[in-house]
């Protein structure tokens, strides 16, 4: 069952507003995405790029990889595994455009990482509000890291996504934090 009424009580030609489990989730989303993109605050794009630690994260990087799995989490509850990349197939090609992810390549600006996070999470919003069923499930793909033959909801795939999105925002506090001493928190 769909969780939205219009706003005028129409249903006529009236924005939607999304109630209850649906509402809980872009709740939790959108709190996620704060948290990732707050670390981000005030930077150059030059800073948006450093490592700051260890890692070979940066703040740019670690919000294109979000971006860039949310991306493809979203597909996978519409097209199912094929959305997702055939990990046994891939080249070493494949493996470095995925590590680019993780980095802030020349000529890429925060500006332009934070606007295409921001598509996705548009589009990921929509896909919340309109999916006639949170429980419908696609087979995960094959991959080392997945039980064989398991299937998610499009609800768990959803909370994955706002799990991932928070472990990574974890991440960027410890990078702010090492790059200038800001703090998202205290």
């Amino acid at each position: 069952m769909n969780e939205h009424v219009s706003a005028s009580g129409t249903g006529e030609d009236a924005p939607q507003v999304t109630t209850g489990e649906r509402a809980d989730l872009l709740a939790l989303l959108a709190k996620a995405r704060h948290f990732l993109r707050f670390p981000a605050r005030d930077l150059t794009d030059e800073q948006a790029g450093l490592r700051t630690t260890a890692s070979e994260l940066c703040l740019g990087g670690l919000i294109k990889h979000v971006a860039s799995v949310e991306r493809s989490w979203t597909e996978f509850i519409v097209k199912g595994p094929s959305a997702m990349p055939d990990f046994a197939a891939m080249t070493e090609a494949d493996f470095q455009r995925r590590a680019d992810d993780f980095r802030m390549l020349p000529g890429e600006t925060l500006a332009g990482v934070l606007a295409d996070y921001e598509e996705v999470a548009r589009r990921t919003d929509e896909l919340v509000v309109e999916l006639p069923d949170l429980g419908a499930e696609q087979p995960l793909p094959k991959a080392p890291w997945f039980e064989a033959d398991a299937k998610w909801s499009a609800r768990l795939v959803l909370m994955h996504i706002a799990a991932e999105t928070f472990q990574h925002a974890g991440h960027a506090d410890i990078i702010r934090e090492a790059l200038d001493g800001a703090k998202s928190m205290g």
